[in-house]
């Protein structure tokens, strides 16, 4: 560490037990509607203001560093919180409590569309495709407003959706993140961040070391396997290990890298993909929950709980691991001056990304008439407008498509 970066105790209160993590995230993971921006504000609340398990300066150190790292940054940030408290035993209490309510609605909701899919048209679940739409828009329009607010970063957003709509395959999303990574390194000039304050987990460096040599070695390693041996259980780590370490920007970004995994093998169909994505906005905690949902519904075994249980492990290791890895080296990694400039570029095509996302193939997949167009519209406006939360717009938005499908067949 260098000595000009002033270490500040993380908690101002004794340690938590393993247990009182898992209770603590178990509430948060029942109640937290509203995404990632506001699951990190019921973390600020519950763990600076209320049980003072770390200090705010500790807490805003912390979710920098799950920003900077790709994979969802509410889930890392947990992890974190959790480590801090009760070591490797605390991260796994709190990413356990905070998942598993949102990843058993999933996979129940999975097994209902396999129970109804012989007997109904998954035309009747339409309205769940089509709130994707203004779910999808929101977080672009957010995003926008922070990350690019200049002409060189909304130039650099639209090459990147240009990109990436003519380009619409896992390569083509990594390289749209490492060039934008090299025009950020170029373009900008970022200053030091500010003072580091240590979060209280004791990670050593060899440890770090040795998770950060995991991460970028199951991502050679998995597809080497997966060409090698032919087998499905490692095709699904290999995909959703490979979605959930390469996204930057939350949740919404991974729909793409997720369906670009499971459309083309014909593992899940375009309808019940985004049945399950719309799904995932009505439920509380991290929308990489998705997985679960994915994992079930699968056509080709291992599916079903077990193929849930392999996709969540997949698309959630890295987590673990970039919160493991970076912490010892997080001051000198953020002072770095290149890499925070290239972080600059990196956002700016991220939301460049979603903004192509949310063409295709979002809107190309839920908008197929002028009715489609005035739900999502509805939706739109309720979610930026009004402020309804995202799962009261889910419900009112299914129940619209259903209604609206409802009146198609009468007509």
């Amino acid at each position: 560490m260098r000595g000009d970066a002033r270490q500040i105790s993380a908690a101002g209160a004794a340690k938590a037990s393993a247990g009182e993590v898992f209770a603590a995230f178990l509430r948060l993971g029942l109640t937290s509607f509203g995404g990632p921006i506001a699951h990190l504000g019921y973390f600020r609340e519950e763990f600076v203001n209320r049980r003072k398990w770390i200090t705010d300066q500790a807490y805003a150190d912390l979710v920098a560093l799950s920003q900077f790292t790709p994979g969802p940054a509410s889930s890392k940030v947990g992890i974190g919180i959790g480590l801090s408290q009760a070591g490797l035993p605390g991260a796994f209490a709190a990413w356990l409590a905070f998942t598993a309510p949102s990843a058993l609605a999933l996979i129940l909701f999975g097994f209902g569309i396999i129970a109804l899919g012989d007997q109904f048209d998954l035309s009747w679940l339409h309205g769940l495709l089509v709130v994707a739409v203004p779910v999808v828009a929101q977080a672009v329009w957010g995003m926008a407003r922070n990350l690019t607010p200049d002409a060189p970063r909304v130039t650099l957003a639209a090459l990147a959706a240009i990109v990436v709509l003519i380009w619409p395959t896992p390569l083509g999303f990594i390289g749209t993140i490492v060039a934008g990574g090299i025009v950020g390194l170029r373009l900008f000039n970022v200053g030091e961040d500010g003072q580091h304050v240590a979060i209280g987990a004791q990670v050593s460096r060899t440890a770090a070391i040795t998770a950060l040599a995991l991460f970028f070695g199951l991502l050679v390693a998995l597809p080497a396997l997966r060409a090698a041996f032919p087998s499905q259980t490692i095709a699904l780590l290999d995909s959703f290990y490979r979605a959930g370490s390469l996204v930057f920007g939350g949740g919404n970004v991974v729909l793409p890298l997720l369906q670009a995994e499971v459309g083309p093998p014909g593992w899940v169909s375009n309808e019940a993909f985004f049945a399950g994505y719309g799904a995932a906005q009505a439920v509380p905690g991290p929308l990489f929950t998705l997985a679960a949902y994915l994992g079930t519904v699968s056509t080709v075994p291992p599916n079903g709980w077990i193929g849930a249980l392999i996709s969540l492990a997949g698309i959630f290791a890295s987590s673990f691991l970039l919160v493991i890895g970076p912490l010892p080296f997080w001051d000198a990694l953020r002072r770095f001056r290149p890499m925070r400039s290239a972080l600059v570029g990196v956002n700016a095509a991220v939301v460049g990304m979603l903004l192509g996302f949310l063409y295709d193939p979002v809107w190309t997949n839920a908008i197929k008439s002028a009715a489609d167009f005035g739900l999502a519209l509805a939706g739109f406006v309720l979610l930026m407008f009004w402020k309804l939360p995202p799962w009261l717009v889910v419900l009112l938005t299914a129940a619209g498509g259903a209604a609206v499908r409802l009146g198609q067949d009468f007509a």
